[in-house]
């Protein structure tokens, strides 16, 4: 599941229906992915859900999302919310453009 690390995710259950997040970490023993937008989820406290609650907009065959704050997921060090948020919006704007 570390292969999720730094993945973008649209949420498709729960109340976050619809949002996009980071993957910021992985529950091995509930067998969840922690994720935080920087915004209403904290990076400091993420928000679990079960990988079939989660749509990857991001190929981790692939190497995901090419941006530093995802990249630094990747390699294991701690990225923090203002970072997420500037992640998640060149994501969108990439989207949007049409490039995704």
């Amino acid at each position: 599941m570390l292969e999720y690390m730094g993945q973008i995710v649209q949420a498709l259950a729960g109340r976050d229906r619809g949002g996009i997040f980071c993957v910021v970490g992985v529950d091995r023993e509930q067998e969840r992915l922690l994720l935080a937008d920087g915004k209403r989820r904290k990076a400091s406290h993420p928000k679990a859900k079960k990988p079939a609650h989660v749509r990857f907009l991001t190929e981790p065959q692939r190497g995901g999302f090419h941006h530093p704050a995802t990249q630094a997921l990747q390699r294991g060090e701690t990225v923090y919310d203002r970072e997420l948020r500037r992640a998640i919006a060149a994501f969108k704007e990439e989207m949007s453009l049409g490039k995704g």
